[in-house]
């Protein structure tokens, strides 16, 4: 299996999209071969960011850039991207090594190089032993080395990650957190990263954009958001108080 040759940027120019009385507004670059959190309040747009990425939705206006090529009006099978979701999208019909083998061919017409490397992709997963099984009879954080396994056999410079591991428990979103920056580092893909949990973001991610109110609120390295002046907005959504707050509730010593 051949690494991804060249990691791509993604950026939305000026994006607009809206849907009933909610309107987004995206204006953000991804530089390439970084991992990117992407935080906020639920019903922010961190889902409807990815989306437009992916070509799962249009934008009203503004474009899609990846790699700066507009890929606005592509479908999404066009796009050098590949995108896990929470529920892994996995079919229930088919065994583990055919979901993967989707990732080569929608119809499942494997050629010898493309069963060789859905092999390899299972064995990189830590699935091997289990090809035949279906989805059904495997742990939730086997589904989900499934679907990242099928992200391997596509080889695609992009990922898109929206909350993948949010109902696993703590030991099984660590193992998967590793598995992501196992590959990251191999492959060298841009992955853009929807979580609500800090901690993951802070274990994996470079850099990190922050949404609020359908708007990019902050961006920046991570390190910035996690410092004691990091911005207002990831401030208020950690319910943390600013320096001078903190300092206004120190509790006096009697005398």
């Amino acid at each position: 299996m051949n690494a991804v040759q060249k990691a791509a940027s993604v950026s939305l120019d000026k994006v607009t999209f809206g849907y009933g009385d909610v309107t987004f507004s995206f204006d953000a670059m991804f530089e390439p071969g970084k991992i990117t959190a992407i935080m906020g309040p639920s019903g922010s747009g961190k889902s409807t960011l990815l989306n437009l990425v992916a070509g799962f939705e249009t934008p009203d206006a503004g474009k899609v850039l990846i790699d700066e090529t507009d890929v606005t009006g592509s479908s999404p099978a066009m796009r050098p991207v590949s995108m896990v979701f929470q529920e892994n999208n996995l079919f229930a019909h088919l065994s583990v090594e055919q979901n993967v083998g989707l990732g080569r061919s929608a119809s499942l017409r494997l050629t010898p190089d493309d069963r060789a490397a859905v092999a390899e992709a299972l064995g990189r997963a830590g699935l091997a032993g289990k090809e035949k099984r279906l989805p059904r009879e495997l742990s939730g954080g086997e589904r989900q080395r499934v679907a990242l396994a099928r992200v391997l056999v596509r080889d695609r410079p992009v990922l898109l990650l929206d909350e993948p591991f949010a109902s696993l428990g703590p030991a099984l979103r660590t193992d998967m957190l590793e598995l992501v920056t196992a590959l990251h580092a191999e492959r060298g893909m841009t992955v853009l990263f929807v979580t609500h949990q800090p901690d993951d973001a802070r274990r994996i991610a470079s850099a990190m954009l922050f949404l609020e109110d359908g708007k990019v609120a902050a961006s920046g390295p991570i390190e910035k958001f996690f410092a004691r002046t990091g911005p207002e907005a990831f401030r208020r959504y950690m319910g943390a108080k600013t320096p001078v707050a903190q300092s206004r509730h120190v509790a006096r010593k009697p005398t």
